[in-house]
Order: C-alpha cells, then structure tokens, then sequence
C-alpha cells in the first residue's frame, strides 16, 4: 500500500497516512476537525540509478563467445594477449 503525504490548509498539521490507492482521500484533518485536509505531491521512495533498471534487473544478457569478448581496452584482455604472445 502506498503511503501518502496530507497537511491541514487550517491548521498546518503534517502526517503520512498508508491507505490502498482505491480508497478516497482524507479530507477532516485529525488535529483540529476542520475539512481542510489535502494529499500533498511528494517524491518517490525510491530512485533508479545506473545503466537503468531494465538492462540491470530484467533484461536477458545474450550469449557471447570467449573469441568475440576481446576488449582493448579491458585489462584481462590485454593479458591473455600479452600472455599469447
């Protein structure tokens, strides 16, 4: 269940209320009994950083072969070659 953020436009009175999204908003603030109770927009409690939450959590990696995982600019593949040699 979410968890919403109301002020009193009365009474400046702040809470956080958890309650399912089908449920209609509080409107009586619980402080003074005035209907000046309002769902305020705050931020998420959460954030998606990095390469994104898609290529990191879900995404299928495709298959690669060890001939075609070559970097030159990875160190391990700068040692197998430097060991080939």
């Amino acid at each position: 269940m979410p968890i919403y953020e109301y002020r009193c436009g009365n009474c400046g009175a702040q809470d956080d209320v958890m309650q399912k999204m089908s449920e209609a908003p509080l409107t009586l603030c619980p402080a003074c009994g005035k209907e000046t109770y309002a769902k305020q927009l705050s931020a998420a409690g959460f954030q998606l950083k990095g390469n994104g939450y898609y290529v990191t959590d879900f995404k299928n990696k495709p298959e690669t072969s060890s001939s075609n995982s070559a970097c030159a600019t990875c160190p391990s593949a700068s040692t197998s070659e430097s060991k080939a040699a």
